[in-house]
């Protein structure tokens, strides 16, 4: 018998309540593991709220966390019992003390890297990964705009590009984060609202524009993310925390041969062998001591409540997760 935080009904965080459930047997292709920290994001707070309704309820929230094999569907030839492993899924269910997941999920994690640190920046971190050297190739020659700089993907991003030598700009929503989006490898940093957005941004690349713009802000920040880019240049919107992007016209497009993209990470990562290629690249970041996290801040699975409150009021400020 296991235990799982149960998601009924839509609501505020009291409505996550830990109940008793019933762990199967791994199949051929699956893994049984025992789960040892479970990562908590805002989309978790997007499912619970009901703003996102993409996990049926009854329902496990959670898209990652990393455990330790118990048990080897025979199938699942790649793994034995004692492996350590982190997984990210869209079907959900990672609240829990121990589940059964598709080994095809599953990614050994080197001894160099903590079971907390990896629970809580994986998904992040590979996103990074995906739109700086799959999306796109970021090159030292580049500067780029990364909206949002100071949230979970934004200290990571900058911080990565910055290794490979870019020019970063950074954009926050207010004056507080500046000093914060500075102490992670931001060259220079804006908010969203100044005036004078645009003007900085080309001041600072001499009328140009900038190489790349990753925003994952959307509707708030879109339209200077799109002022801001230089000819030939490429807008990545990755995300709409403020709501969605309104269409935009191919003769727009034209104006400056500009490409946008608006990638998932699931479909890059449904290729095994390229998931393998990336969640390394992510790894050996890591290794190299490249990126700097946030500060752990760990709770009890029944406490998923608390921790939804401290990520929701932006208390916390580091990295929240759970410990079945």
């Amino acid at each position: 018998m296991g235990k799982a935080i149960v998601l009924r009904n839509h609501g505020n965080s009291n409505v996550l309540k830990l109940e008793d459930i019933i762990v199967e047997k791994p199949k051929d292709n699956e893994l049984l593991i025992r789960q040892t920290a479970i990562g908590v994001h805002f989309h978790d707070i997007y499912v619970r709220s009901g703003l996102y309704k993409t996990l049926e309820l009854p329902g496990i929230p959670g898209l990652e966390a990393v455990g330790i094999v118990e048990k080897v569907g025979s199938a699942s030839l790649d793994f034995k019992i004692g492996d350590r492993i982190v997984y990210i899924t869209k079907h959900y269910g990672a609240y829990s003390s121990q589940r059964v997941i598709d080994s095809k999920l599953a990614i050994k994690i080197p001894d160099y890297i903590s079971d907390e640190v990896i629970a809580t920046n994986f998904s992040r971190a590979i996103t990074v990964q995906m739109l700086m050297e799959q999306v796109t190739q970021v090159k030292p020659t580049d500067t780029i705009l990364i909206t949002a700089v100071t949230g979970g993907i934004g200290k990571i991003f900058s911080q990565w590009a910055k290794s490979k030598g870019a020019c970063v700009i950074g954009s926050v929503g207010s004056d507080e984060k500046v000093s914060l989006a500075h102490s992670f490898g931001c060259d220079y940093v804006f908010t969203y609202n100044q005036q004078d957005f645009v003007s900085q941004i080309k001041d600072i690349t001499k009328g140009n524009g900038v190489d790349k713009v990753f925003d994952s802000v959307g509707k708030d920040t879109f339209e200077n993310s799109f002022k801001s880019v230089s000819v030939c240049g490429h807008l990545i919107n990755f995300g709409q925390s403020s709501g969605p992007v309104e269409p935009v016209s191919m003769s727009s497009l034209a104006s400056k041969s500009l490409t946008i993209s608006r990638p998932i990470l699931f479909d890059y990562i449904s290729n095994l062998n390229i998931y393998k290629k990336m969640a390394n690249s992510v790894f050996n970041t890591f290794k190299k001591n490249q990126i700097k996290t946030s500060k752990l801040e760990p709770y009890k699975l029944e406490d998923a409540s608390l921790a939804h409150d401290v990520l929701e009021s932006r208390r916390g400020g580091g990295s929240v997760f759970l410990t079945p």
